[in-house]
């Protein structure tokens, strides 16, 4: 049997939407999302909140190779979203990766053209906090000064894979970043100023 989604799918997709955009808006901020529903794991509730939102019958949809195996989760996706789950990252218009530590190289993702950069995947990697882990201190659109977020756990190497991503643009992919209740987006935009430990 498939679990529910949003109880409230009007309501809860505008909310979450509105969190998205916010944290798109304002990269490396936290937003809250209030989304009630009992995904099946290992997908998060932030992650799958994102997915009723931002998934549709037209969109492309990779997962990695934990979410793949369980077929609750695609089963859920196609239920809930209508969506297609494809085998290669670079052929998604949105990525879930649950497992941080094991997040693909970038590259692997569609990157965009110079005359389509919309033509990219959205990485969404699910982190179980934002109040500790290394401190990535950034600047760019939409970030007034400097903005440092933590989040835990990331890959050692991501100030790294960020700093790549950033040298592509406006080429490369977009990350938002969810617990159980909130976001942050790294959009391509951002650079990496310096990493606290």
């Amino acid at each position: 049997m498939v679990s529910a989604g949003f109880a409230d799918p009007v309501l809860s997709a505008q909310a979450t939407f509105r969190a998205v955009l916010d944290a798109t808006a304002r990269p490396a901020s936290v937003q809250p999302l209030g989304a009630s529903i009992l995904p099946p794991p290992p997908f998060s509730i932030g992650a799958a909140a994102l997915a009723l939102t931002l998934c549709d019958h037209d969109t492309t949809v990779w997962l990695d190779a934990d979410l793949r195996a369980s077929e609750r989760v695609t089963e859920w996706l196609r239920f809930h979203c209508g969506c297609t789950v494809v085998d290669a990252p670079h052929e998604a218009a949105f990525a879930f990766v649950s497992a941080a530590l094991a997040l693909p190289r970038l590259e692997e993702f569609a990157l965009g053209t110079p005359d389509y950069p919309d033509r990219s995947t959205t990485v969404v990697v699910q982190v179980e906090s934002f109040r500790s882990g290394t401190s990535l201190v950034l600047t760019g659109p939409g970030i007034p000064g400097r903005r440092t977020l933590r989040a835990a756990p990331l890959p050692d190497d991501m100030p790294a894979r960020l700093a790549a991503n950033r040298g592509r643009f406006p080429c490369g992919i977009d990350l938002l970043l969810v617990t159980a209740n909130e976001v942050a987006a790294l959009p391509r935009s951002v650079r990496i100023v310096r990493e606290d430990n």
